[in-house]
């Protein structure tokens, strides 16, 4: 999935705009700046189902340098060599990697140890890095805001299978036995498959781009 040009060029838009209004002097350069997060929320909204309103109040509540936004997941296996699965209750009930937003006053793999155990019930022990990438690279659908993605191989430790708000299943699966109702906004086939690679090969070094 290649992200299309407008996405790519109103998202660049927005964030000359946001860190304009962070820095600028003057309300010449403040009104130029607004100008141009408003024209930015016009593009946007025309080519989603998404009124300029709304996004306009989305980019309002972005302020300071425009940085990519940061999410953890979290890759658990058991002695099993099966990996941790959650199904998420908004997006159709697909399932994911647990993970999500990193919240501040916490390290990445703190957030990742945070989000398993709120998602799934399960209490884990960070063994590595095994990947940070480009969300808008990697082929996810596309997305209104920027977001590195984190990627942890975790052990299980201890807890047990239960829901959350975010959650209404968790459940472990053989490599050969992924599910192919996967939510791609959050994972994809191709990143699962690396995790289990990760898994078995302590040595790969970490994966980026």
């Amino acid at each position: 999935m290649t992200e299309p040009d407008w996405l790519t060029w109103t998202r660049e838009l927005q964030a000359i705009a946001q860190s304009g209004l962070a820095y600028c002097d003057g309300p010449y350069d403040r009104e130029r700046y607004e100008m141009l997060r408003a024209l930015a929320s016009r593009m946007m909204a025309e080519h989603t189902a998404t009124s300029a309103e709304h996004i306009a109040s989305l980019f309002e509540g972005e302020t300071g340098y425009a940085t990519p936004k940061v999410d953890v997941r979290g890759a658990v296996f058991d002695v099993q060599e099966r990996v941790l699965l959650v199904r998420e209750s908004a997006d159709g009930g697909r399932w994911t990697l647990p993970g999500g937003w990193a919240d501040v006053n916490l390290t990445p793999a703190e957030n990742v140890v945070k989000e398993v155990r709120e998602e799934s019930g399960f209490d884990v022990r960070v063994r590595k890095l095994a990947a940070v990438w480009d969300r808008d690279r990697q082929g996810h659908p596309p997305a209104v805001f920027s977001c590195c993605k984190l990627y942890y191989v975790c052990d299980v430790v201890g807890g047990a299978a239960t829901t959350s708000l975010e959650t209404s299943e968790a459940r472990w699966f053989l490599e050969r036995d992924l599910p192919e109702d996967i939510s791609l906004a959050r994972v994809l086939p191709k990143h699962l498959r690396r995790m289990f690679a990760h898994a078995r090969d302590a040595s790969l070094p970490s994966d980026f781009d």
